[in-house]
């Protein structure tokens, strides 16, 4: 069994304190102390990850699940979590692993060595593992040093994540990690601060940086009745996405009440139509409604002539038209990852 594993985008200050920047909480931790995401610990002057090779999620999952509509579709993905988040955010979808009181989480967990992960991922014919269910930067350690002997295996590797990572951290993912799925929660300073116990900027920076790094990106943004659903916060995120690359595909996912928010119904449908308008509107080439079925609400177009290039019933394999990533109608090019 090993032992805790020193993490990495630290460094050591006085008094046997630490900085943190992995997250933009960029925590300095007293000795004994963990940083806000609960799983990294300064031990003397060392930080230490306490959840590398603890997963406590491994599941095989279509890649349409993260959601990632443009990455590989129709492959599955062998999909890794470790206890532990770095936002409080009330209406999280996965609170059970994610939120839970991260000490006794690990403990009981076995460890898993990457090696073991990546062998599980092939023999499963993955294409790619997934960082997912929890917040993978908190387990970047353990994600990176997978990803490593995954990319040697010919697997792709992906985080869906709350964006929340440093400058830095971008910087160290930056040719491991082939694509995001980055949760965009809000466009308000407020959301973010009194939701999530975080800040908006730093997640439209690390979308930006991603970007930047050749990271394949796709954006999530569920709508909360009440919290982020007025046309202005919707306008302002598509107009963002819009702005960063039209061709950046933005998931519209509906709200289902759960763990600390169970006051409200689920997102009605005017809502996240109003939102695919919105993204339309802004210039969005690729918008898509999730957690909801619809006729056309998971299917990829054209932008050029409208023709179905991925039709997609639910997490269902995709009828997959193309072999190369242009229409065969009108020959324009489409931002779809084949292999």
């Amino acid at each position: 069994m090993e032992a805790a594993h020193e993490a990495i985008l630290y460094a050591r200050a006085e008094e046997q304190a630490v900085n943190c920047f992995l997250c933009s909480h960029r925590c300095r931790i007293a000795e004994g102390r963990r940083g806000f995401c609960r799983v990294r610990e300064n031990r003397r002057g060392t930080l230490y990850s306490l959840v590398y090779g603890r997963p406590v999620a491994r599941h095989m999952d279509p890649i349409e699940k993260k959601p990632l509509y443009h990455f590989l579709p129709g492959t599955p993905s062998y999909s890794i979590a470790t206890p532990g988040c770095n936002f409080r955010c009330p209406f999280c979808q996965n609170w059970q692993i994610s939120q839970a009181d991260a000490a006794p989480a690990f403990e009981a967990l076995g460890y898993v060595a990457p090696e073991q992960v990546v062998e599980e991922a092939v023999a499963g014919r993955a294409a790619s593992i997934a960082y997912t269910y929890t917040e993978p930067t908190i387990f970047m350690e353990f994600a990176l040093d997978c990803a490593r002997l995954a990319s040697r295996q010919g697997l792709r590797n992906v985080f869906v994540t709350n964006g929340y990572q440093t400058p830095e951290a971008v910087e160290a993912m930056a040719g491991l990690i082939d694509a995001a799925n980055v949760d965009l929660k809000a466009f308000s300073e407020e959301f973010y601060r009194t939701q999530c116990q975080g800040h908006l900027q730093p997640v439209l920076d690390t979308i930006g940086n991603m970007h930047a790094a050749g990271i394949h990106v796709e954006v999530t943004t569920l709508v909360v009745p009440g919290g982020n659903d007025t046309e202005a916060e919707l306008r302002g995120i598509a107009e963002f996405i819009a702005g960063t690359s039209p061709d950046m595909p933005w998931h519209i996912s509906r709200f289902h009440p759960n763990y600390l928010v169970t006051d409200r119904p689920a997102t009605p449908m005017a809502s996240l139509e109003l939102a695919e308008r919105l993204g339309r509107e802004a210039g969005l080439n690729y918008v898509y409604l999730g957690n909801v079925l619809t006729e056309q609400g998971q299917n990829t177009r054209c932008p050029g002539c409208g023709r179905v290039l991925l039709r997609r019933s639910g997490f269902a394999r995709p009828d997959v038209k193309i072999e190369e990533p242009r229409c065969p109608n009108c020959g324009r090019d489409v931002p779809i990852v084949l292999k």
